[in-house]
């Protein structure tokens, strides 16, 4: 994915732009601070004493909430042109807008590369979080801002999904490792709750009793 910064025109690897980061994150924005989010996950069979199958699907989806609302995966699936970082959810350091608005090209991997890379020097953060994919979602999957029930909804919807069924969904969120990343966020990160394993558990299981959705 190709992302767009008005002030540079940089492409892959530029320690001009590493620089920059650290420079400018002691002057980000704040937003609502999400730090205290659930570090934890209920197990899918704890869900079993839910006897209507409907309710318990629904409770199902709730409880894969805390990790689609978390930060680590919230942040990267902006309503808006810019990326998000943070606990608290800000616009991205340096300013990052989406190709299609128009500004001058430069690629993630201007300072994000294929691994997290932990900094040494003093800065208000501690690592730079990588991926070879990483990039942030089109907007026709934009969480921020909705409900659950609405998030729901849209991850069933197959035009809005990246074309996805559900069971293609289901491996998405167990099996794909930039998915994973949000369990090994990198130094100076709280990770997703729980594990991608009790993540993909509790899709699977909310498939297997209908896959309903939040009211």
């Amino acid at each position: 994915m190709i992302l767009r910064t008005p002030q540079f025109a940089v492409r892959a690897g530029s320690l001009a732009m590493i620089a920059l980061v650290a420079a400018m994150a002691g002057s980000r924005p704040s937003g609502a601070d999400l730090s205290s989010a659930s570090t934890t996950l209920r197990n899918a069979a704890e869900f079993s004493s839910i006897s209507n199958q409907a309710d318990r699907s629904r409770a199902l989806f709730e409880e894969i909430g805390k990790v689609l609302t978390n930060p680590r995966c919230m942040n990267c699936h902006p309503a808006g042109d810019h990326p998000l970082q943070g606990n608290d959810g800000h616009e991205h350091v340096p300013p990052i807008w989406r190709a299609e608005t128009g500004h001058f090209e430069v690629s993630c991997s201007g300072c994000h590369s294929g691994k997290n890379f932990s900094l040494h020097e003093a800065a208000t953060y501690r690592s730079i979080p990588g991926h070879p994919r990483w990039g942030f979602a089109p907007l026709s999957m934009a969480w921020e801002g909705k409900s659950l029930g609405d998030i729901c909804r849209q991850l069933k919807d197959v035009q809005r999904n990246g074309g996805r069924d559900l069971a293609a969904l289901q491996e998405h969120i167990a099996k794909d490792d930039l998915v994973a990343w949000g369990w090994n966020p990198g130094e100076g990160r709280k990770p997703a709750p729980g594990s991608r394993k009790g993540a993909g558990e509790l899709v699977q299981a909310w498939i297997d009793t209908g896959a309903e959705c939040p009211r």
